[in-house]
């Protein structure tokens, strides 16, 4: 199927084409361009879009659930409604994020979670209006005991290369990411491990001293989780991990930018610290995501929702943040265009993770894309060029 879209702008995201053109062909970005520059084959779907902006599809990185849904829990039903919902909010892709359970808990979640991984296949009619899973995000067990958030103290686990072997196993090597406190004994010998297997790793849930953090990038570690979140804070005297999140460029950061994980003028003052190229966004949402107030699942959690705050026993306890508002927030509070704020949550996830055909609307790339009013509000949601 050969289809050319039409819209007023695009944003690649890296350059913003005026009077676009984007032409898909099963599944794949075939052409890019102004649309006096593509000139569509004989036979080409039009689809014109009018004023909108057409942008890459948003991918979110950590996200335990939402419309209802949990993914620790082996619901298919559950599962689609979520990535439904997700495909509405601009998101065409995830990483399925786990929470600190028993071991034979969180054994059995990463088993069905690794049944279900999309992989790199196109959308077929079936599917086309859902997220799709890349992956499992393992959160926990590996955290710091001083800095586990809601993270169940009696379920975290030392870290050891065959501990990560049997998670690895169970998900059938699902696992794309591992969040991790470098401090933790055996954890530095993990993340040596953890790159051998392929896994990303990032630095979060971790009361490391700026030393032990340099030493985790070292081994491996490329990123750090919800930064500001479940990490010692900012001492102009005694760096610690958040002192090289904002200043060591090697390191991309995660950002709940919620305006409550962390206030509107701080994830102003990280946006621009690490700049557009350095942050990426992510939503930390769960299963309350999309529904009304209420009492909701996080893991084996049972996690209270009111005004916008999802909280246990008094700690904040994920969000119920979409990406999209992520994307106009970052745009906001920082004082950035949005096709600046639009690079957080689509190409600098998919570098991150070395996705090579998302994030991005490029020649051979995946053909997930969005379109946007003017504000950066979702319009419509394509996944392998076909609309949900």
């Amino acid at each position: 199927m050969l289809s050319a879209f039409y819209a007023a702008r695009l944003c690649t995201p890296l350059e913003v084409i005026e009077d676009a053109c984007l032409l898909v062909r099963d599944g794949t970005i075939e052409a890019v361009g102004t649309r006096a520059a593509v000139a569509a084959p004989s036979g080409a779907k039009a689809v014109e879009l009018g004023d909108a902006w057409i942008a890459p599809g948003l991918l979110d990185i950590h996200v335990h659930g939402g419309a209802g849904h949990d993914v620790m829990r082996d619901d298919p039903a559950g599962r689609q409604a979520m990535e439904r919902q997700m495909a509405r909010t601009g998101v065409t892709a995830y990483l399925a994020t786990t929470v600190t359970a028993p071991w034979d808990a969180t054994l059995a979640a990463l088993e069905h979670l690794g049944g279900a991984v999309a992989g790199g296949a196109a959308a077929s009619s079936g599917d086309s209006g859902r997220a799709r899973r890349l992956g499992i995000h393992l959160e926990g067990p590996f955290l710091s005991h001083a800095r586990r958030g809601v993270h169940p103290p009696e379920h975290l686990v030392a870290p050891t290369p065959e501990k990560l072997d049997q998670m690895w196993q169970a998900a059938q090597g699902a696992i794309r990411l591992l969040t991790i406190a470098p401090e933790v004994p055996g954890a530095i010998e993990t993340i040596h491990h953890a790159r051998r297997l392929g896994i990303r790793v990032s630095l979060g849930h971790s009361d490391a001293d700026a030393a032990t953090a340099q030493a985790g990038i070292a081994a491996g570690g490329t990123q750090t989780t919800h930064t500001f979140n479940a990490m010692p804070a900012l001492d102009h005297r005694v760096p610690n991990l958040l002192a090289v999140a904002l200043s060591d460029r090697r390191l991309r950061s995660e950002l709940i930018c919620d305006g409550i994980h962390v206030a509107p003028e701080v994830a102003a003052f990280f946006l621009r610290a690490k700049g557009p190229e350095g942050a990426i966004l992510v939503t930390d949402g769960i299963s309350a995501t999309g529904m009304p107030p209420g009492r909701y699942r996080l893991g084996g959690l049972e996690v209270e929702v009111q005004d916008g705050r999802c909280t246990f026993e008094g700690k904040l306890a994920g969000s119920v943040l979409t990406l999209d508002r992520a994307v106009r927030n970052a745009a906001k509070f920082a004082a950035w265009p949005l096709p600046t704020a639009l690079r957080l949550a689509t190409r600098n996830p998919a570098e991150a993770m070395g996705w090579q055909t998302r994030g991005e609307l490029a020649v051979g790339a995946t053909g997930d894309f969005i379109v946007l009013d003017g504000g950066g509000v979702v319009r419509r949601t394509y996944i392998g060029g076909l609309e949900g």
